[in-house]
């Protein structure tokens, strides 16, 4: 690259910037609407009376949305565009913390949970596919990137958030403020970035892919003379699009599968893969029941909250690691490490769990163990962060082939979400089981998850988008 290429990239780096975090704050949402529900589950259950069975069932209740939201959202990618996709997120984020703020009974909760759900769905399909797609090939990583740090600080603020609303409110999530249950700020406070993002949707550019797909060469240069370069550079980067759009038509299932139309494409079936590993290894459980988890073991309401909010700081700090080394090593080195420590960590709380004891319905741990367990869950949080939580959403963003990329993500993400929906659904029952044995399962995963990347991922760091294939 010329030394005046350098400069009008280094000049246009912070529009760069602005725009990737724009479109990824639909992984803010993504991340409070998901994690939210850790600091409101408990006011929930003594508001409506409701048992663990039910707890897990409403909590899990975004989980089928998110996976339908993420179907659609390739669908709606391809059709009306990416911006238009995010647009229609921002209406359902909105429309689903106002509606949990004020539900009066747990079935319409549990609707507008999902409505939430589905709006997640569009958004984590919709974030990484454009941030793929306006990025230039340097710096796509650590855009893309930028859609799991939005999501760990969306963990972060929601953990935030339910800890100041409930010190407001005197203590704990059932007490009122401004004649609500603090739980019910703690759901509505989402609508405030959602209409955030609904603003900013307005403030950056479509996809140049999605203009050259339906014709508007001039736009898509204008977007791409913005993001990568030299005119010279922008021309050779709308005919390698135009190349690998000739001919094409508007993905369909079908495209999904191999000649034979048996099976799904191998390349499909890996990110298929590395989404339902990034589930099965555990994470959500700290994220959705991290509060319920602690309070189960003998830590009062407000200490379980710091203890989440604390879990959340990990989490960042662990995806901006991730950030800084996703270009530098690659992401299957960063995988591969992920995956070792989170299986030694997630052993280490399920050994540390076995020595919890319940009496007359209440559970105890001993002192010591109950530390190496906190020491264990928030060490196995950063190696998720700085490995499987920044790398698979990179991954997904960028290892499909241009033609089916939004739809084959779609699907990958459809299988995250169910997954998601599986571990979270089945916790409450595995924690009554056994705390012990719920922990062993993910470590195992974690285990397992190390020969998938190592025989089956592909290295994809510094490839364009259009050599994918």
């Amino acid at each position: 690259m010329t030394a005046s290429a350098d400069r009008a990239q280094s000049a246009v780096a912070p529009r760069i910037v602005f725009i990737a975090a724009a479109a990824a704050l639909g992984g803010f949402l993504f991340g409070y609407d998901s994690a939210v529900i850790n600091g409101a589950v408990t006011g929930i259950q003594h508001d409506f009376h409701v048992g663990s069975g039910t707890t897990g069932f409403m909590v899990a209740a975004a989980l089928p949305g998110a996976a339908a939201g993420a179907l659609s959202g390739g669908w709606m990618a391809d059709r009306i565009g990416r911006i238009r996709a995010m647009q229609i997120a921002a209406v359902l984020f909105t429309a689903s913390g106002i509606g949990s703020m004020f539900a009066f009974h747990t079935w319409d909760l549990t609707l507008w949970r999902i409505i939430g759900g589905f709006a997640i769905g569009i958004a984590s399909v919709t974030g990484p596919a454009y941030i793929a797609e306006v990025s230039p090939p340097a710096y796509r990583g650590r855009l893309t990137a930028f859609q799991q740090l939005a999501i760990v600080l969306g963990i972060a603020v929601s953990a935030l958030v339910n800890y100041l609303i409930a010190l407001a409110a005197g203590g704990t999530n059932t007490d009122h403020l401004g004649g609500l249950a603090a739980w019910r700020w703690m759901l509505g406070a989402e609508a405030v970035p959602a209409v955030v993002y609904g603003l900013l949707s307005l403030m950056i550019p479509e996809s140049p892919r999605y203009l050259v797909a339906v014709g508007d060469d001039e736009h898509a240069r204008a977007v791409l003379t913005e993001v990568e370069g030299t005119a010279a550079d922008v021309d050779t980067r709308i005919a390698e699009i135009r190349a690998q759009l000739t001919g094409e038509v508007k993905p369909k299932l079908p495209d999904l599968l191999n000649p034979s139309r048996r099976n799904l494409l191998p390349v499909v079936w890996i990110g298929i893969g590395l989404s339902v590993f990034q589930q099965f290894v555990g994470i959500n459980v700290i994220f959705y029941y991290s509060s319920l988890l602690w309070q189960s073991v003998g830590i009062n309401t407000s200490n379980s909250l710091l203890i989440s909010m604390v879990s959340a700081i990990v989490n960042i700090a662990g995806t901006v690691v991730a950030m800084t080394l996703v270009d530098r090593i690659g992401r299957r080195p960063l995988l591969l490490f992920g995956s070792v420590g989170m299986a030694v960590s997630l052993a280490l709380c399920a050994w540390m769990f076995s020595y919890a004891d319940t009496t007359g319905g209440k559970t105890t741990m001993p002192k010591g163990q109950g530390v190496a367990a906190l020491l264990g869950a928030n060490t196995y949080v950063f190696f998720f962060a700085m490995s499987w939580g920044v790398v698979v959403w990179v991954l997904l963003g960028e290892m499909f082939p241009n033609r089916i990329r939004a739809l084959a993500l779609s699907v990958a993400a459809c299988a995250q979400w169910l997954a998601n929906w599986l571990i979270t659904v089945s916790f409450p029952s595995l924690s009554r089981w056994s705390l012990s044995g719920a922990y062993s399962l993910y470590a195992i995963a974690a285990t397992i998850s190390v020969p998938f990347v190592y025989y089956l991922v592909e290295e994809t760091t510094g490839k364009t988008l259009e050599s994918m294939g």
